[in-house]
């Protein structure tokens, strides 16, 4: 049994905990007065202008074919950064990170290939090599799973964005396919940006997809498959009339992208929305369209929130108040709530909330406005690392499939020398809290129970302040599933000492200080990816806190503030509060998959994805430890830990498709 002063933090590593990847908005971000109602006048100026933009965007561009073909520039200048935002999207790379984390100007790690090489993940999709962010169009189709994303062929960086292709018989093992579309039109020159799949009523596919123009003008556009007798889909045909969709009078060129998977309205037509701003307001347009080439637009939004800034990736889906399959984009009816999700250019975090949709106007308002989307107390998918998320109904199996983006926390010149960036997170079922009512459940589809290997079972009572190392091999790829119940004896004490402090209304685990510091009923939970000595380690841990009214309330962390040596790299203390109801035991799962750790509290309720990178925890000196931090509570642990295997995740042949069909 090791000491627990192993859990507390190394002076030469120390970090501030407040410096987390994406804990605070852009310091440079504007801010305005928000816009007043334009009338009279000023709103047919609006509409010619409106015109005269759309006049100027169809026949002012170069009307060249541009192939995918720009140069990356050189890796030691911050070209990605400002072509991001030169293209009016988030800096989708590291830069972002140091900018929130203030360590910018950090030397560079030493890394070497021994260890950038075990840093890539053995089953979770992630490209060959090079940069991937947004996944886009998930979908089943002819007994084949379809997935899209974003992807760049010529770098480890943003940039050159096109649509990476892949397909799957069970969401874990893959085959990559060719690039199902380039940046080829002057309407998607800059990059062939994110969108959504719909099926329509005879069982063809449309793709909504947006574009950004040969003047950096962000537009929507159609495609669809050249041939559906193909179940791989390997070629995609782009609508001779693109761009279906321009900027509308009041949204800036550089607002307006990520078209939803449409859904039908009452009156049988397709509606989709599209994220936007106005000023710092997030807002959600709304259009309907009978055959995807013409729309009309809503004078109404979906959804607006103020002070929450640019909205991108909106997701907008049914879900039942009654069971728990997932339901067709389009229905609606008195057992079913609807989910609006939007991802926050501003900060970083995918956010969402519950509400009623209301079909004859095509709006939507949450059942609970103090935790609208984008609040600071909204509710969210992930608490640490996990964005542009994109959910899709799976109708093979009648369940909604949440797909998500995991960036790197770590630098920019490491991804570049390791040769890739990124990867998607374990798709999750994700379907609404039938006991609760007023939040989400996400849990790893059912198909990763695939890869499982040989188990281990344990049950052991953890006393205060101790740490003990748990019997598994290599803890490098591990599914865990663990119960965990304070001493009755040790609670009943506690909630009767008045001289305990009541800390639940006050605790964050952002600002707690991580898993060293000692509270009467925990930390407890496990470090995974630990070294021997617990130099390294990341501590995935529920903290029981008493409230002034004597009732408890715990929450769910991941402390990634001592998870490497390496100095540049971002090591926030991720997580949030967590409801557990009269009767519940205190349950976590979780995935480790080398370089991403993924946890999930109570069946799902909250979530948290971490990257980490250690230096020395790592090929078969990665360990995992029990401990338990509390002051004066006692626990017992109850969990079963399995090895796993590798997916399949093949480049593209005719081979390795048939192989993959046979499984």
């Amino acid at each position: 049994m090791a000491s627990s002063d192993a859990l507390l933090p190394i002076s030469a590593r120390e970090e501030d905990p407040l410096l987390s990847a994406g804990s605070r908005s852009d310091p440079n971000a504007e801010t305005h007065r928000r816009r007043r109602p334009v009338k009279g006048l000023l709103a047919v100026s609006f509409g010619l202008l409106f015109i005269a933009f759309y006049v100027v965007l169809i026949a002012t561009h170069d009307g060249s074919s541009r192939s995918n073909d720009v140069k990356i520039e050189s890796d030691e200048t911050a070209t990605t950064t400002s072509r991001a935002r030169l293209a009016g999207v988030s800096e989708k790379s590291n830069g972002q990170l140091w900018k929130l984390s203030g360590e910018r100007n950090t030397v560079s790690f030493a890394w070497n290939n021994s260890v950038l090489s075990w840093q890539r993940t053995a089953f979770h999709f992630q490209p060959e090599q090079n940069w991937m962010n947004d996944p886009n169009g998930p979908l089943f189709y002819k007994g084949w799973y379809h997935f899209f994303y974003q992807y760049n062929p010529n770098a480890a960086v943003w940039g050159d964005i096109v649509w990476g292709h892949a397909v799957s018989k069970d969401l874990i093992h893959w085959v990559h396919l060719p690039i199902a579309m380039v940046a080829d039109q002057w309407y998607d020159a800059n990059g062939v940006w994110t969108g959504s799949a719909t099926f329509l009523d005879d069982g063809s596919l449309v793709m909504l997809y947006t574009g950004s123009t040969d003047k950096s003008v962000q537009v929507q556009n159609l495609a669809y498959p050249e041939d559906l007798n193909d179940p791989l889909l390997l070629k995609w045909v782009k609508y001779s009339g693109n761009p279906v969709l321009v900027p509308p009078p009041g949204i800036l060129p550089k607002d307006f992208r990520d078209p939803t998977t449409a859904w039908k309205t009452s009156d049988g037509k397709w509606r989709i929305t599209i994220g936007s701003k106005i000023n710092k307001t997030g807002i959600s347009l709304v259009y309907d369209t009978i055959d995807f080439k013409t729309y009309e637009k809503h004078d109404t939004l979906l959804h607006k929130v103020p002070n929450t800034g640019m909205w991108e990736c909106v997701d907008f889906y049914p879900v039942s108040k009654t069971a728990v399959n997932g339901l067709d984009t389009s229905v609606n009816g008195p057992n079913v709530k609807h989910i609006v999700k939007a991802s926050m250019d501003d900060t970083r975090f995918d956010h969402y909330a519950v509400g009623t949709y209301f079909d004859s106007n095509g709006t939507w308002i949450p059942d609970d406005p103090t935790i609208d989307v984008g609040m600071s107390a909204s509710l969210r998918y992930d608490y640490g690392k996990f964005y542009a998320s994109k959910t899709f109904y799976d109708q093979n199996k009648g369940r909604r499939i949440l797909w998500s983006w995991i960036g790197e926390s770590d630098s920019e010149a490491a991804d570049v020398q390791k040769g890739w960036s990124s990867l998607q997170g374990i798709p999750r079922t994700v379907v609404l809290d039938t006991k609760t009512g007023k939040n989400l459940v996400q849990w790893p589809v059912e198909e990763i129970k695939s890869l499982r290997l040989s188990s281990k079972q344990f049950d052991m009572e953890v006393g205060p302040g101790s740490v003990v190392p748990v019997d598994v091999d290599s803890a490098a790829q591990l599914d865990i599933e663990a119960e965990f119940e304070i001493n009755k004896e040790s609670l009943d004490k506690i909630l009767g000492d008045a001289s305990v402090l009541a800390e639940a209304e006050e605790f964050s685990c952002q600002k707690s200080g991580g898993a060293s510091v000692r509270g009467a009923l925990g930390p407890f939970g496990f470090s995974v990816l630990a070294d021997k000595s617990l130099s390294e380690q990341t501590p995935v841990y529920f903290y029981v806190a008493k409230g002034k009214d004597s009732k408890l309330k715990t929450f769910f962390c991941t402390d990634t503030s001592r998870s490497t040596f390496a100095n540049d790299v971002v090591k926030p203390i991720y997580g949030s509060s967590v409801p557990v109801l009269k009767g519940e035991k205190l349950t976590m799962r979780i995935l480790v998959d080398h370089s991403i750790v993924e946890g999930f509290a109570q069946a799902g309720r909250t979530c948290i994805s971490s990257r980490v990178y250690p230096t020395k925890a790592i090929y078969g000196a990665a360990k995992l430890f029990v401990f338990n931090n509390a002051i004066d509570a006692t626990i017992t642990a109850s969990f079963k830990v399995w090895q796993m295997n590798s997916a399949f995740i093949h480049p593209y042949s005719e081979e390795a498709v048939r192989a993959l069909s046979s499984t």
